[in-house]
């Protein structure tokens, strides 16, 4: 059977569940990735912080590009939710940086201008493949970041900030993953659904692999927290 054939005639709940497994290998060559190399001591968790600020403002201002524009009743109160656990998410991190001595006043996320994952994002039309690929696909990249960043905290002695993303952000994140699970369970019925999903997964994950590695390879920057 070819891998075209082997996707095809596929009920809802088998095609995510088909993608969650393509999905998951994928991640956790992203969790090596994020995991790889000695840490320089220029990388704090102040810095990653900051890094996380971006992070957190973008997956909160693309949930709400979407819900304005998503007809489907469910999808678009998912992403309700997903805006205010985002901005939320934000407010904690800036507060957590002010308890570091960081000045967030000075502090501008959109500065630098706009990720490529999200220019990307923001382009898909069609609410199944913004499912597949943000709340699906991209906050599974979130949790596994996220949990690399929570290791670093632990080793660095940052006990709070650990405590802070494995307490507060990354059950927010699981929820949104799995919410995003049972949409497409719902949406993802027709072939036409499917290949829009998994197409907007497969290059949501190429293009954190591209970010990730860019970022180690020009800043130094590795076991970054998703958002």
């Amino acid at each position: 059977m070819s891998a075209k054939e082997s996707w095809s005639a596929l009920t809802a709940a088998e095609f995510v569940a088909a993608l969650g497994e393509e999905n998951h290998a994928a991640l956790e060559r992203l969790a090596d990735l994020s995991r790889a190399g000695e840490t320089p001591e220029s990388l704090t968790v102040p810095r990653l912080l900051r890094v996380a600020l971006k992070n957190e403002f973008e997956a909160s201002e693309l949930a709400a590009i979407w819900m304005a524009s998503t007809t489907e009743l469910d999808i678009k109160l998912a992403l309700a939710r997903q805006v205010g656990d985002e901005a939320r998410h934000y407010r904690l991190i800036a507060e957590r940086l002010t308890s570091l001595g960081i000045d967030v006043n000075g502090i501008d996320p959109r500065e630098g201008g706009y990720s490529p994952l999200f220019e990307y994002l923001v382009s898909l039309e069609g609410a199944v493949a913004r499912v597949a690929a943000g709340q699906f696909t991209r906050e599974g990249i979130a949790l596994v970041r996220n949990q690399c960043f929570i290791e670093f905290c632990e080793s660095a002695g940052d006990q709070e900030t650990a405590s802070l993303y494995r307490d507060i952000i990354q059950p927010d994140e699981r929820h949104h993953h799995e919410a995003g699970r049972a949409l497409l369970e719902i949406h993802a019925g027709s072939h036409e659904a499917q290949n829009q999903a998994r197409q907007a997964a497969l290059r949501t994950i190429a293009l954190a692999e591209e970010i990730q590695e860019m970022a180690r390879l020009r800043a130094g920057i590795m076991r970054a927290p998703g958002c």
